[in-house]
């Protein structure tokens, strides 16, 4: 009875570690409820100088086919994989695929190494994967250094404007079409153009992420969204050259949250309505974040001649460091004066709301609410604020075409519409 129990217990062990040895090969057709996939069993070298990319590729692939509830792809700490430009395709036969990057992802150094020349979109592409989560405390190293030295300043458009083809630069990590994503505790550095971009998503949270690029970057924003909804972005650093985040057409249901942001360009709705089109943005929530020495604050452009609506914004808890432009709306808004002359139209603003606004600034004017001549803003509200001058100066307020209410605000905006 002895030897049997030995016998039975010898068999489970083995039968336990041919199951792990399994996952780790990668088999596509073996259920269980979680397998891990490592890069490096699929030829990843994570040297830093060789081109793992075809490695990655293969691992995806069988990782995306195999039939269990949990999915691991495992990027090992110590680690530095070069990679060129990557799409990771969906769907996968997992409900929840999981990316530990413990390691870091580097871009290439020169713009001829990455193969498909300067009108290249993004650098990682993560493409039609529901349940996807990417964390792991590692780092994305986009190099953008030598893409940011080709783009003129002619063109210094927000990424979410119509930029001029070439030498625009890739994102670095972009998700598209991936609904119930997660996405945390991750480093973002240099990337050449964008460092995260959520587009036609539903059901996603960032947070615990770092992101850092010069504040001298052109177009590095740190999060861009558009097209998507049911988005959560709380307890983020954001140090970049452009917007820390930037809310596009068609999103709905954002809120955000403990962000601090500086360097940068605020976290901004728009632009809206380029080329005028017809764009509509709602249900939009920024709340608690901190701004330092950022170019903005709390922010909305749209452009001339766009049509369709923003409306039920609220911006709450806001501190300023030292920031420039702390409140602004900017309904004519038209960088480098590229825009149309006319102004017949413009995307509506309504139901806005600023709220628990305290700080500094290194501007005179504090509030600036630029609306437009032919459609205003609608239903602004702005409440307990207290900005001051970081330089002891005087601040002041601006409107134009601006209708709501104030309370409780320094310095007053006496220019506001009833």
């Amino acid at each position: 009875m002895c030897h049997a129990m030995k016998f039975s217990i010898t068999i489970f062990w083995i039968l336990g570690m041919l199951t792990i040895g399994l996952g780790k090969i990668g088999v596509s057709d073996y259920d269980k409820n979680l397998t891990t996939i490592n890069v490096l069993n699929f030829g990843a070298v994570g040297d830093g100088n060789t081109d793992d990319s075809q490695d990655f590729l293969k691992a995806w692939k069988t990782a995306c086919g195999i039939k269990a509830v949990y999915v691991s792809l495992v990027i090992e700490e110590g680690k530095t994989f070069l990679l060129k430009p990557i799409k990771f395709e969906g769907p996968c036969q997992s409900p929840n695929m999981h990316i530990q990057l413990s390691g870091t992802l580097i871009a290439p150094k020169s713009i001829n190494e990455w193969g498909g020349g300067q009108n290249l979109e993004s650098w990682l592409i993560f493409y039609g994967i529901n349940g996807l989560t990417v964390n792991g405390f590692g780092t994305i190293n986009g190099q953008g250094s030598v893409w940011w030295q080709q783009v003129s300043t002619d063109h210094l458009l927000h990424p979410l404007d119509s930029l001029p083809e070439g030498n625009k630069g890739p994102d670095a990590l972009s998700f598209v079409g991936c609904n119930n994503l997660i996405v945390d505790n991750l480093n973002f550095v240099n990337p050449p153009r964008r460092h995260v971009v959520i587009f036609n998503s539903n059901g996603v949270t960032i947070f615990n992420i770092n992101i850092s690029a010069p504040e001298t970057s052109p177009n590095t924003d740190g999060i861009d969204m558009s097209h998507s909804t049911n988005v959560q972005i709380h307890h983020c650093n954001i140090q970049t050259g452009d917007d820390c985040i930037a809310i596009g057409p068609s999103s709905s249901f954002i809120n955000i949250s403990n962000i601090a942001c500086g360097p940068g360009h605020g976290i901004s709705v728009g632009s809206l309505g380029i080329d005028g089109r017809t764009d509509k943005v709602e249900e939009i929530q920024v709340r608690d974040c901190t701004f330092t020495r950022s170019q903005n604050g709390a922010r909305i452009k749209t452009w001339r001649d766009g049509s369709g609506y923003a409306k039920k914004i609220t911006f709450e808890g806001i501190t300023l460091n030292a920031a420039e432009n702390p409140i602004i709306i900017d309904q004519n808004y038209c960088p480098h004066n590229i825009c149309p002359h006319s102004k017949t139209s413009a995307v509506q603003l309504s139901d806005i709301s600023f709220i628990g606004v305290k700080g500094t600034t290194t501007t005179t004017t504090a509030i600036n609410l630029s609306c437009s001549e032919s459609v205003g803003c609608t239903n602004i509200l702005l409440d307990n604020i207290d900005i001051k001058s970081a330089y002891s100066k005087d601040v002041s307020s601006s409107c134009i075409d601006a209708h709501g209410r104030s309370r409780d605000v320094i310095p007053p905006v006496n220019c506001l519409l009833n």
